[in-house]
C-alpha cells in the first residue's frame, strides 16, 4: 500500500480516538500529545513541529519521497488558525521594551559624541582671539580630530567583532571623555598638547558608530533595525544642535572652558550607567522579559541565514577590481563630498556668523545649531519616500540617483543663496533648507541607515560591503580635513567666506553629476 495513503489512515483513526479518549496512547516511532501538538520524529523519517492547541501539520520525509499530510482536531469541531507565530509587539510594547532603552542609551552615547566634537567650533573663536591664532590655524586645531578619526573606524570595527559593542562602547566613551576633559588643560599646556588631545578624541569617537551597529544587531530582530537605527542616529544628529546651543551658554557661565568639562563629566556618567544597566546580548539581560527575549531570538533566528550568506568574501579582497569599477568611485566621491560638506557646515558655520553678521557667539552658535535638528527629522522622511517609490515600482537605481541628487544639488542652491542674505535670520533660514536637503544624500549612497534600508555598499556588493565601506569612508575623513583646513587657508589668501561657499555649491553640483553618471543600485561583479 502507498506510504501516504497508510499514514492517512492512521491519523484519521488517531483523530477519531482522540475525541472520545483524551488519553492518547504513546509509541515508540511517533509521540503525539494534545494539545500543544508535539511530534518526535523517528530514525528513519523527520517531521516539522508545528505549536498549535488545535492544528496539526505533519511532514514526512522518507528517502527521496515527501509527502506532506496535515490534520486537524479539535474539541468541538471547528475550524482554527494553522499555526501560531509570535506577534509582533504593540507601539506601546516597544517602546517600553529593554531593547529601547539599550538603543535609548546608544542614542545618548552619540549624542555626547557630537556634542564633544562640536564644542571647538564655538570655543575656536575665543581661543584664537586669546593666543593669536590665524584662520588658518584655527583651521588646523579643528581638523586635528580628523587625524584621529582617519584610523579608528577601522580599528574600531575589528575590536567590536572581537570583544563586542557594550564593552569597546563603554572604553570609547570613557576615553573621548577623558580627552574632553583635559582639553582645557591642554590648551593652557601647548599647542601640541592640544592637537594632541583633540586627535586622542577622534581616535576614541570613531568606535562609536560600529559599536551602536554591533548591538542594534544583537538587539533587534531585521524588522526593527529600521527603527532602531532611527532612535541612534536622531541623537547623532541632534548631538550637534544641543553642542551648539549649550556650548555659548556654559561658557558665559562656567568660563570658556566650561562645556569641556560638564560634557566630560557626563560621558563618565554615561558609562556608569551604561555598565550597570546594559547587557552585551539580550540573553545576557537580566531585567528583560521571557516573551520579548523569545520574540527577538525568533526574529533574529529567520535573518540570520541571509546575513551568513551575504558575509561570505575573499580573505584578500580584490582591491584592483574593487578601484577599476566606476560604481566603487562614485561612492568614494559622494561620501567624500558629503564629508566635506558635513565639516565644513559644523566647523565653520558659527565663526561664518559671527564675523560675517556681527553676531555674538551665543547667537552666531544657535543660527548654526538649528539646521542639525532639521537634519534629524527631513532624514527620516527622506528615507521613507525612498521606500515607497520602490514598493511603487521605482528601480533602485533610479531611486538612488533621485535622493542623491536632492541630497547635493539641493545644498548647493541653498548655499549659493547664504552667501546672498542680508540677515543672519535669512542666512540661518537658507543654511537649515541646505542641511535639511543634505540628508536626502542617506537615502542615496548611504541609503538612509535611520529607516534601517540595507546600505548602498551591501546592494552593488555584500560580500565587500565591509572593505567598500572602508574605503569610501577613508576617501570621506580626507576630504574632511582639506576642507576643514582648506576654509581657512581660503579665507585668508582670498578673504572671503562666501568664495568658499560658492566653491562648495560647485562640488556639490559636480559630484550630483558624477554619482548619477556612474552609480548603480544593482548588484556589481568584482570577482
Amino acid at each position: 500500500m502507498n506510504l501516504s495513503l497508510m499514514f492517512d489512515r492512521s491519523i484519521r483513526s488517531l483523530s477519531l480516538s482522540t475525541s472520545q479518549n483524551p488519553k492518547i496512547p504513546v509509541h515508540d516511532s511517533c509521540k503525539i500529545l494534545f494539545p500543544p501538538c508535539l511530534i518526535e520524529s523517528s530514525k528513519r523519517g523527520s517531521f516539522r513541529t508545528v505549536s498549535s492547541a488545535t492544528s496539526l501539520r505533519l511532514r514526512l520525509r522518507h528517502g527521496p519521497v515527501e509527502g506532506a499530510l496535515r490534520a486537524r482536531v479539535s474539541s468541538d469541531g471547528g475550524e482554527f488558525p494553522k499555526e501560531t507565530e509570535l506577534q509582533a509587539p504593540s507601539f506601546v510594547e516597544f517602546i517600553t521594551s529593554e531593547r529601547v532603552k539599550v538603543v535609548a542609551m546608544l542614542a545618548l552615547a552619540l549624542a555626547l559624541c557630537n556634542a564633544d566634537r562640536v564644542v571647538m567650533s564655538v570655543a575656536i573663536v575665543p581661543l584664537s582671539l586669546s593666543h593669536g591664532w590665524s584662520r588658518s590655524f584655527g583651521g588646523v586645531v579643528q581638523s586635528s580630530f580628523l587625524w584621529g578619526y582617519l584610523i579608528s573606524p577601522i580599528a574600531g570595527g575589528a575590536l567590536v567583532d572581537y570583544y563586542g559593542g557594550k564593552v569597546v562602547m563603554a572604553w570609547g566613551v570613557a576615553l573621548w571623555s577623558l580627552a574632553t576633559f583635559l582639553t582645557p588643560w591642554a590648551a593652557e599646556t601647548s599647542i601640541w598638547a592640544l592637537l594632541t588631545m583633540r586627535a586622542l578624541l577622534g581616535v576614541a569617537e570613531g568606535v562609536a558608530l560600529p559599536c551602536m551597529n554591533n548591538m542594534v544587531a544583537r538587539w533587534f530582530p531585521q524588522t526593527e533595525r529600521a527603527r532602531a537605527v532611527g532612535l541612534a542616529m536622531a541623537g547623532f544628529q541632534l548631538g550637534s544642535a544641543i553642542g551648539l546651543t549649550l556650548s555659548p551658554i556654559l561658557m558665559s557661565q562656567a568660563g570658556l572652558f566650561g562645556p569641556f568639562v560638564i560634557f566630560g563629566l557626563s560621558g563618565f556618567l554615561w558609562v556608569l550607567v551604561w555598565i550597570s544597566a546594559t547587557s552585551s546580548t539580550p540573553d545576557r539581560s537580566p531585567q528583560i522579559s521571557k516573551s520579548e527575549l523569545d520574540y527577538i531570538l525568533n526574529n533574529r533566528k529567520k535573518s540570520s541565514t541571509v546575513d551568513n550568506q551575504a558575509k561570505r568574501s575573499k580573505v584578500i579582497p580584490p582591491f584592483r577590481r574593487l578601484l577599476s569599477k566606476p560604481p566603487t568611485w562614485s561612492l568614494i566621491v559622494a561620501n567624500a563630498m558629503h564629508s566635506w560638506g558635513f565639516f565644513v557646515i559644523l566647523s565653520w558655520m558659527p565663526i561664518y556668523f559671527n564675523t560675517i553678521y556681527r553676531v555674538d557667539l551665543r547667537q552666531a552658535a544657535w543660527f548654526s545649531a538649528v539646521p542639525w535638528s532639521m537634519m534629524a527629522i527631513v532624514g527620516y522622511f527622506a528615507g521613507a519616500w525612498s521606500d515607497i517609490l520602490i514598493q511603487r515600482g521605482l528601480s533602485v537605481t533610479m531611486t538612488r540617483k533621485i535622493m542623491q541628487s536632492i541630497g547635493f544639488v539641493g545644498p548647493g542652491i541653498a548655499l549659493c543663496c547664504l552667501t546672498a542674505a542680508k540677515s543672519p535670520l535669512i542666512a540661518s533660514a537658507w543654511l537649515t533648507l541646505a542641511v535639511g536637503l543634505k540628508s536626502f544624500s542617506h537615502s542615496g549612497f548611504l541609503v538612509n541607515l535611520q529607516v534601517g534600508v540595507p546600505t548602498k555598499l551591501q546592494e552593488i556588493a555584500p560580500q565587500y560591503s565591509g572593505v567598500l565601506h572602508g574605503l569610501s569612508n577613508t576617501g570621506g575623513t580626507f576630504a574632511a580635513i582639506i576642507g576643514t583646513i582648506g576654509a581657512g587657508f581660503f579665507v585668508e589668501l582670498v578673504g572671503s567666506f562666501q568664495g568658499f561657499l560658492l566653491l562648495t555649491s560647485l562640488l556639490y553640483i559636480l559630484s550630483a553629476l558624477f554619482f548619477d553618471i556612474y552609480a548603480t543600485g544593482e548588484r556589481v561583479n568584482f570577482d
